[in-house]
């Protein structure tokens, strides 16, 4: 009756001695190699820079810390203006840090000058894509003059949002509190 135990130890020493010893894949597809970070283990901000060579240098030397914003504090306002406030507070956006916020310019100049002409949402999420934004980075809406975006932009943080217009508008800023770059509607 010993033989099922020493099988059974035979099978895990197998098992254990050829643990991570080979790897399976599909035709055509290819292993990532050791030396080269994944997207989900590379710093946010080495992968922007990959992504967008041109816009490294203009906020190079600034620094990452966000910026100092006016006090959102509500105790000086009536009772009235607190529960506004409160109502509204799923509206609030992330800070900026200052390279954050000279980034998100750099990135609304070229956007702005690369969907102007642009008259459908399809139209804009390709001259969006055309810029080199991910499809689930990007966020169309409207028609016409409300033809409007929002472009999350990977690693560097904030926000470029606009409308087609006329007239072109495109701002900066943080994500919201509720998550994403399109301003919510409605709160609790």
């Amino acid at each position: 009756m010993r033989l099922p135990a020493a099988a059974g130890v035979v099978c895990l020493s197998l098992l254990v001695a050829g643990c991570g010893t080979e790897r399976v894949r599909e035709a055509g597809a290819s292993v990532a190699s050791p030396s080269a970070p994944s997207a989900a283990s590379e710093d946010p901000e080495a992968r922007h820079d990959r992504l967008f060579p041109g816009l490294t240098t203009r906020c190079a030397g600034l620094a990452a810390s966000p910026s100092p914003r006016a006090s959102t504090s509500t105790e000086a306002l009536s009772p009235e203006a607190r529960k506004y406030a409160e109502n509204h507070a799923f509206k609030q956006q992330r800070r900026l840090g200052p390279r954050a916020e000279c980034r998100g310019r750099a990135h609304a100049d070229r956007i702005g000058g690369g969907v102007g002409g642009a008259r459908t949402e399809a139209e804009l999420r390709a001259a969006l894509e055309k810029l080199g934004y991910a499809a689930d980075d990007v966020q169309t809406y409207g028609s016409g003059a409300g033809l409007g975006f929002a472009v999350f932009v990977p690693g560097a943080g904030p926000c470029v949002s606009g409308r087609v217009g006329p007239p072109l508008s495109v701002e900066v800023h943080g994500p919201y509190a509720e998550g994403g770059c399109v301003e919510p509607r409605g709160g609790h």
